[in-house]
Parts: structure tokens; sequence; C-alpha cells
């Protein structure tokens, strides 16, 4: 029924006052509210050459002109070699999308911990894809859900936890601990010291053969997976493979699969302070991967609800 439509006054007998209001909110909710602000995204990318394989501009300026054509959208596009790192606009954005992969050591920690800090404020949401899983933003936003998870498994404030970072971007073998790892140490019966290797950020699988995945929805009523199918193909990918070193999240939106030759938790969300990071595996720089319709449509739904996640 849209708003348009009548409704006969004999229709709505017998029905009770509670029922009346909630037939109101909705009827108000689905007008479209006349100069609404739009979402501000920002799509971050290091802009690598070899992008060019895949990319007439960069796959980051690929996404943003998708996104510039949505309705309710504002949308820029940085490099890594721009003034300020490409973030001179972050403090006015409600969602940072985020590409790195090779130049992922030039970012200064600083740079991580200041979008962290607009994260865990509520006022800005991450996006991180692909290859990002080692970037600077998204290792410090792990770092800091692990803190979070660890206080509050080990909330006596006279247990003492010391956080170790992991010996730098290497990946781990099938056999190795899963980071984040909690070592506890009891004293009298009650734990007074722990351990937390924090997380590595990377898995111990990877192959870029170029072979499709299948994804699979695994949680359709959520906002991000909205008008797609339960089943898709990516023509061409790169293959992770599990166990992906990261704190477990709050929500698995989807998974990956190579018909046998590896799986992946494809989109995962984690609530981080007030605000959220959601990290989007699919992806590749020589790879077409974000010319693809169920692709694009997915960045499109990710940046409008995480855009309504921020704080006021």
């Amino acid at each position: 029924m849209g708003t348009g439509s009548l409704i006969h006054p004999a229709a709505l007998a017998g029905w009770s006052n509670g029922a009346m209001r909630t037939l109101v909110s909705l009827l108000l909710a689905s007008i479209p509210v006349a100069g609404a602000d739009p979402v501000n995204v920002l799509v971050w990318d290091e802009r690598q050459p070899r992008q060019e394989e895949a990319y007439d501009n960069f796959l980051g300026n690929e996404i943003a002109h998708y996104l510039r054509s949505q309705d309710g959208l504002s949308v820029q596009s940085a490099g890594q070699d721009d003034p300020q790192n490409g973030l001179a606009s972050l403090d006015n954005q409600d969602v940072l999308i985020w590409w790195g992969h090779v130049r992922q050591g030039e970012v200064p920690d600083a740079v991580g911990q200041r979008i962290v800090e607009r994260i865990r404020s509520g006022q800005l949401a991450l996006v991180a894809l692909h290859s990002a899983h080692w970037s600077v933003p998204f290792m410090q936003a792990m770092y800091s859900r692990t803190k979070d998870d660890a206080k509050r498994r080990f909330p006596d404030p006279n247990t003492s936890i010391e956080f170790v970072p992991p010996p730098g971007r290497f990946p781990p073998t099938y056999d190795s601990i899963v980071t984040p790892a909690y070592y506890a140490f009891k004293r009298g019966g009650t734990v007074r010291q722990v351990r937390v290797d924090l997380p590595n950020c990377v898995f111990p699988g990877v192959d870029a053969h170029g072979k499709s995945s299948r994804v699979t929805v695994l949680t359709p009523d959520h906002p991000i997976m909205d008008g797609l199918p339960s089943q898709f193909d990516i023509p061409q990918s790169e293959m992770y493979d599990e166990p992906f070193h990261v704190p477990d999240p709050d929500v698995v939106l989807f998974r990956e699969d190579w018909r046998g030759s590896g799986h992946f938790r494809g989109g995962m969300l984690w609530n981080l302070g007030l605000g959220k990071v959601f990290y989007f595996r699919p992806g590749h720089e020589t790879f077409p991967v974000f010319k693809d319709p169920n692709v694009l449509k997915i960045l499109e739904n990710a940046v409008r609800w995480l855009g309504t996640q921020t704080a006021e």
C-alpha cells in the first residue's frame, strides 16, 4: 500500500489505538524526507599502478563513480599521495572506504589511531576492502576491539593485562594459534595476569588464481544484504582461506567458497565503541571485482546503512 492509497474508514473499525498509532508511524516512515542530509562517503585508495589492468582510473575511483550515481550519497575520492595522506576531509565524513595493499606500511600509526577515535565516538564507520585487512586503520580497529573484549572477559581491575602486537605483517601457518589469543594466569585461584596476543589480521592461505567464488548470503534480513540473491558468483577473484586472525565479529553477512580450494567469512561486522567496522573481502587490483553489480550493491547498501549508524 503506497502513501497515496486511500483507506476507507470502515476498514479501520475496531482497530485499537495502539494499532492506529503503528499504522500512522508506518505511513509517515514511508514518506521521503525532503532535504534530508546525504551520507558523506570518502573512498580512499593507495592507487597502485597494477590497478590499470582492470580499471581505467583506479579501483577507488571506480567505486566512487558508482556511488556518486546513487541518490542520497555525497562521495569524494582520495589517494595516499594527496595532502594529509588523502584524509583532509575526514572530519566531514560519515563512512570511510579504504583500499590498501603494497604501501600499507607507509601510513603512519597516528592516522589509524585518528580514524579509530572517530569510529569509537560514533562519528565514522570504516569499510575495509580485501587487502586492507593489513591496512593501518583496520589493524588499529581490530586491536582496539580486542582490548575491549579482553576487558569484558577479565573485568577485575586488579588483573594486569599485557597486549602483545604481532611481529610484523607476516602470514601464519595453518597450525599456528589463532590470534587474538589469551593466556591467563592464576594466583590463589584468581586470575591476576593476562597476556593477549593482538590479532595478526591475516590468514594462512592466499591464491591469486582468478577463479570464480561462490557467495552465500548468511544474514538475508540485514540491510547490507538487501536486494541480493541468496547465492551469486564473482567471476574472477583472489582466494583467501580461513582462519582469519581477527576478533569474533558481531555479524557474519556472507561467506565465499572456491569449490573445495578455500572458504572465507567474506563480510564481517564489528561494533567498536559507538561505531562500526565492516570488512568486505571480495576484490583484487587486477580483477574487475568492483565492476560486478552485486559487489557494488553490497557497497552501496553498506554506506547507506553505516551512514545512519553514526552519532548525530
